[in-house]
């Protein structure tokens, strides 16, 4: 069945249950970002495979919402089929808010899965629908039947996250844990975020592609964890180290029906961002409710000096891949036969060369020429192109080890470019350095520091449509709130700065049937001096390979830039340069030059 039977019987299964408008958006039981093979009901609907994006049924059509990331992967993708797609934040295109009160009709009922919903989106369709005088229905997948062919649940076992790398226990975590809802004034917690679940117990597992997650809910009371995972994939020795650390295990479904017997004089701490809208509905009326952050994902966010102390050695070993790799494709593109999918592969092979290495810390995008203008460019055996001379190579890849996640993006000039090219390269180096030099005092938000980034662009009447930077996990999610930068407002990611915090510094521009040109690399937030104007922060690059000088235009470059770029470099080759043959040093002196 394609795209348009599928519409066309769901648009069937609607009428059958009195549905006015179904809702179905990229998200499992516990809004991740990114979701396993059995949760991707979106894509199956639609045919789109990006990673965000929300699909609304009317009655008799189908619309699809993503951002600037996806735009033109998404044209492509939904050409010849009924869904329309709609860009988010452009002139003209509603959102789905007002989509929605334009559309449904008095009386009328919006309908989507409870489960995949969050609490915030799931009591904005109860207002619209009472607005109309209607009704929303939440207690069923609609689409379920569609999908003969779904997936099971993951049975991935789970490991344990040794203190080695995680640089603190359980008990330390789950005691700042309550200590936090001791301040709320709340008697439980519920979590069903699963890097907040994962992090909290030192627990990793293989439940979604390249995140190394375990699909599973908690309830943190003051002198217990409930979990509600499949116990079955626990070794017994791991389930006995976590009982005797105050967990108890029940079936993962279960906390459904276990909520609706909260004690009424009890509170509850929720995270209305992150906790799905049918669990809030088990909670009983009486029972209190604290609304607020989950603490643990700013508790996580501030790394301790035992993962810094990995995400040094971490991000070593992947610079030092990056670099034979660079060295491999620049040296090789023109006398062997290297595509999009192989030198993928050789990537991945000069990581696990490096030890610790345990597989991609998220879905790898190496895209040639045109391809690199689509923002998350996944390449394919339909998609994959040979690489040749005069475009240019961009690979945003991250590894993860045991020492923790990587997240590097390069863009690499095969064979002679453009000037023009070379001009929207070396802007692009500039905006990487001019945020990653930034000295700030304490308070400051990645909103107040991404102008810093964007400034080289617009100037030039330029800009890109995605975020500059995100925060990373520790081998858990590779995008990690509540910080990172941009320049519109986004709910729950006005945080301040921590010394600890881990971030990406990624600009980029993009020319649709062009080129994509991306530089991305990590900083760590430390601490610098304190005096009567309060506390200094600035950032430090942990990320060790060049930028491409093949592409870089010096005299484009004020001093005080060309001494960023040959400071950055300078320190690429001292970091680096031990861990390579005689041969590749020589190599990354030429391409670590000062300019």
């Amino acid at each position: 069945m394609d795209i348009t039977g599928r519409v066309q019987r769901l648009h069937g299964i609607m009428r059958q249950n009195r549905a006015d408008i179904y809702i179905v958006p990229t998200a499992d039981f516990h809004q991740s970002e990114y979701v396993g093979e059995h949760f991707k009901m979106r894509e199956f609907l639609t045919g789109f495979t990006g990673s965000a994006g929300t699909a609304v049924f009317t009655a008799d059509e189908a619309y699809l919402w993503t951002d600037g990331r996806y735009f033109i992967q998404a044209a492509k993708e939904l050409e010849g089929t009924p869904v329309r797609l709609m860009k988010m934040g452009k002139p003209g295109v509603p959102d789905i808010e007002h989509f929605l009160r334009d559309r449904l009709p008095e009386g009328g009922v919006i309908a989507f899965d409870g489960r995949c919903v969050s609490l915030g989106d799931g009591k904005l369709y109860e207002q619209i629908a009472a607005e109309k005088g209607g009704a929303i229905s939440c207690g069923k997948d609609l689409a379920a039947d569609i999908w003969e062919d779904r997936p099971a649940l993951s049975k991935e076992p789970v490991w344990e996250l040794g203190l080695q790398y995680a640089g603190e226990d359980r008990a330390s975590k789950l005691g700042r844990i309550r200590e936090a809802m001791k301040g709320a004034g709340a008697d439980c917690h519920i979590l069903t975020t699963l890097d907040d679940i994962c992090w909290t117990l030192n627990i990793r597992g293989n439940d979604i592609e390249f995140f190394p997650l375990v699909l599973s809910y908690a309830v943190v009371r003051e002198d217990r964890m409930d979990l509600y995972a499949d116990a079955s994939k626990f070794s017994g020795e791991l389930r006995e180290e976590l009982e005797r650390d105050g967990v108890v295990f029940h079936p993962y479904n279960d906390i459904y029906e276990d909520v609706k017997a909260l004690d009424e004089g009890a509170t509850v701490l929720i995270d209305p961002a992150r906790l799905n809208y049918s669990l809030w509905k088990n909670i009983p009326e009486k029972t209190g409710k604290v609304e607020m952050r989950n603490p643990e994902i700013l508790f996580k966010a501030v790394k301790n000096p035992t993962e810094i102390a990995n995400i040094r050695k971490a991000q070593l070993k992947d610079s030092v891949a990056h670099i034979r790799f660079m060295k491999w494709v620049k040296e090789n593109y023109d006398k062997e036969v290297i595509t999009e999918l192989s030198a993928s592969r050789k990537l991945d092979e000069l990581r696990a060369q490096q030890g610790d290495f345990i597989r991609p810390s998220f879905e790898p995008i190496v895209s040639f020429g045109e391809h690199g203008a689509i923002v998350h460019y996944t390449s394919s055996p339909e998609t994959d192109v040979r690489l040749e001379g005069g475009s240019f190579l961009l690979t945003d890849t991250g590894a993860g080890f045991y020492e923790g996640s990587t997240d590097i993006t390069r863009t690499y000039a095969l064979g002679d470019v453009t000037d023009r090219m070379k001009e929207h390269f070396t802007l692009t180096a500039i905006s990487n350095l001019q945020l990653a030099s930034a000295r700030f005092l304490y308070g400051t938000t990645g909103m107040t520091l991404d102008m810093l980034a964007r400034k080289p662009f617009w100037d030039r009447n330029l800009n890109f449509d995605h975020g500059t930077g995100h925060g990373v996990g520790y081998l858990l999610n590779i995008h990690e709130p509540p910080t990172g930068f941009r320049w519109q407002l986004r709910a729950g990611e006005i945080q301040p700065f921590e010394d600890g915090m881990v971030v990406t510094d990624e600009p980029g521009i993009y020319l649709e049937g062009e080129y994509g040109i991306r530089l991305e690399n990590e900083l760590l937030t430390r601490k610098g001096p304190r005096n009567e104007y309060g506390q200094f922060l600035y950032f430090e690059t942990i990320t060790f390979v060049p930028m491409d000088l093949d592409a870089i235009l010096p005299d484009m470059m004020t001093e005080e830039e060309r001494r960023l770029l040959n400071n950055y470099h300078s320190a690429v080759y001292e970091k680096v340069s031990p861990f390579l043959d005689e041969e590749e040093r020589d190599w990354l002196k030429k391409y670590t030059r000062a300019v």
